[in-house]
């Protein structure tokens, strides 16, 4: 953990996410391990996503980001098959950006365009 300017411990930078379930493939699979940057200051469109819907704040997902809305972000999966995002849940607050896959291949996340 960090400290912030007051003195409390601040939430570390990054944090690992691990993606379960096929609505990000062919992009990610279930079981990749990756690497978030906490906060959404620096989301664009077509950024991969750590993000937890309005209706469903229990419910953290890895989804790519289309477009903001409402404060918030409208996301879907790269998974055309599978449409459990914003099609279905409304508005998402983000908690990070995905930065980098660790495991079990490593490499950079494609931005893409929406």
């Amino acid at each position: 953990m960090r400290m912030g300017r007051s003195g409390r411990r601040s939430p570390a930078p990054l944090f690992p996410v691990l993606v379960a379930g096929p609505s990000m493939a062919p992009t990610l699979r279930h079981g990749d391990a990756l690497l978030v940057r906490r906060g959404d200051r620096r989301i664009r469109p077509g950024d991969v996503v750590v993000a937890v819907f309005r209706s469903r704040p229990d419910l953290p997902v890895v989804k790519r980001a289309v477009r903001a809305v409402d404060g918030g972000w409208w996301l879907h999966g790269d998974n055309e098959f599978v449409t459990d995002d914003s099609r279905a849940y409304g508005v998402a607050d983000v908690l990070g950006r995905v930065v980098l896959r660790y495991w079990p291949r490593p490499g950079r996340i494609s931005y893409r365009r929406v």
